[in-house]
């Protein structure tokens, strides 16, 4: 059953406390913090985050390996952000990964809004964009990048939006969608602990499509987000486009490794027509706990009208 709540009071009193205002949303973010330069608080424990003590998934942090992210004061529909630096200053130098400099992730924490788009850099190390927040609720925004002489983050901050709000369930396990006249099917499932291959496969009308075009150095781009705490995961394609084996379509392989049973949602982004589609899916990594996403009992929902969530883009 739906529940709708009405959070603008809730955001009041939240900007009270946190003081920090951006584009349309306000942060609230309570992520732990690791090797802080502000309040020195500990990494959670692999008990807490469902991965080891050394490696946790992206994006529960807000600040790791001496870079924090930043949220920064903008105009109205815009969002910005530096990432500083171990020294503190703002990090103006960063390399190119997925052919982009920096990704930007949100998502609201119920999974039903999910945008994936690229800021422009300013020389003082500020990152801007036009607000991909694009309805009330409780947002999470992951910074995926790699700093020049770095090794790759991924640094996550909540975010509200006030407004009333519409909470939706996750919607049920199913191994086919459509978005935008095109059906998409899973092949495979994630087993926590190990590398598991995930295949989907794209067409159109009936017919295969086997033209897709590189988005992002590859055949399809694929983000998972684990249910509860939305631990980020950036899974990897299984080859790059011109590299003599890999086919334009119409099966794209990922390469994924969970890192704890549960429910997950997948967002594969892929390119065709000169045009950027996302088709998700909900998976259930291992044994489902009682009362997590039930059987399906019919075909997923299509993305005919709004993908089945608000919220989508690329930019």
């Amino acid at each position: 059953m739906r529940t709708v709540t009405r959070l603008a009071g809730f955001a009041v009193g939240l900007a009270a406390v946190f003081g920090a205002t951006y584009g349309v949303g306000r942060v609230v973010d309570p992520a732990p913090v690791a090797e802080s330069r502000h309040d020195g608080a500990a990494a959670p424990s692999a008990d807490e985050r469902g991965g080891t003590a050394d490696r946790l998934p992206g994006g529960l942090l807000v600040s790791e390996r001496g870079y924090t992210l930043e949220p920064v004061d903008a105009p109205p529909g815009e969002f910005a952000f530096r990432i500083a630096g171990p020294d503190g200053r703002p990090v103006t130098r960063y390399e190119v990964a997925h052919d982009k400099l920096m990704h930007l992730i949100v998502a609201r924490r119920d999974l039903s809004g999910f945008r994936h788009v690229h800021p422009d850099l300013a020389p003082d190390g500020t990152w801007r964009v036009d607000s991909p927040l694009t309805g009330p609720g409780q947002w999470r925004a992951f910074a995926d990048f790699t700093p020049t002489g770095g090794e790759s983050l991924t640094l996550g901050v909540d975010v509200t939006v006030p407004g009333e709000l519409t909470e939706r369930q996750l919607p049920a396990p199913a191994t086919s969608t459509t978005v935008d006249g095109y059906t998409v099917t899973l092949t495979g499932a994630p087993q926590p602990g190990s590398t598991s291959s995930l295949t989907v496969t794209v067409s159109r009308g009936g017919q295969p499509v086997t033209d897709l075009e590189p988005y992002l150095g590859a055949y399809g781009h694929l983000v998972a987000l684990r249910r509860g705490d939305l631990a980020y995961l950036h899974v990897h394609p299984d080859g790059t486009p011109g590299d003599g084996r890999t086919r334009p379509g119409p099966a794209v392989t990922f390469l994924a490794e969970v890192p704890s049973a549960g429910s997950y949602r997948l967002y594969l982004d892929f390119q065709h027509g000169g045009r950027v589609h996302t088709a998700e899916f909900t998976v259930v990594a291992g044994a489902a706990l009682t009362g997590d996403v039930p059987t399906p009992s019919g075909p997923a929902p299509t993305g005919e009208a709004d993908h089945g969530t608000p919220g989508h883009g690329h930019n």
